[in-house]
């Protein structure tokens, strides 16, 4: 029953979320829409945040568990923006709200996460810091987050394959220069 719960408080948030900001949405609006009791809101989640930050890990986290390489990278980066494509509403509802923190922090760390598995496999057995090898893996984060946002919120119009196909073209290779960058400044 708890999953169920969470479901369908989720479920709830991201309807209100389509036609309210998220900013005027309150605990007590999103039981009373749900049926439940804001004891059983809060047995499950801290605050309205916390129920957003556990939709995106629910529902986008799954999609780009296994796209951490540098053969897959670019259908991992394509899943994420084909689920802010598919949830085009609540996600823009949360870049235009407070919750927009906690959209951009979970973007970063799932992108983060899926560049920096990339780095790490190109670097092998390399003599590169991890300090080095987080630092590339940031800097691609912010430029792949940013088109991300800036493409939401021109309104999605571009084909996400055409956005990655054109990442790709940019980026092929650069992960690889800049490792080898890190290694030879140090001889």
């Amino acid at each position: 029953m708890s999953n169920h719960t969470k479901e369908q408080l989720a479920c709830c948030l991201k309807k209100m979320m389509s036609k309210t900001s998220m900013d005027h949405i309150t605990v007590k609006n999103l039981v009373t829409t749900c049926g439940i009791n804001r004891q059983t809101f809060y047995y499950h989640f801290q605050d309205i945040y916390d129920l957003l930050g556990y939709i995106f890990r629910s529902e986008a986290l799954e999609s780009i568990v296994d796209y951490k390489t540098y053969d897959t990278w670019q259908l991992g980066f394509l899943k994420i923006f084909q689920y802010v494509e598919n949830n085009r509403a609540f996600c823009l509802s949360t870049v235009n709200s407070l919750g927009r923190d906690h959209l951009e922090m979970f973007l970063n760390q799932q992108v983060f996460d899926l560049l920096l598995g990339v780095v790490n496999e190109l670097a092998g057995e390399l003599p590169i810091k991890e300090e080095e090898k987080h630092f590339i893996a940031r800097f691609y984060t912010y430029g792949f987050v940013n088109l991300m946002l800036e493409w939401l919120k021109s309104g999605t119009k571009e084909e996400p394959k055409s956005i990655i196909d054109k990442l790709s073209k940019l980026v092929d290779g650069d992960i690889s220069r800049a490792i080898d960058k890190y290694i030879k400044s140090k001889t």
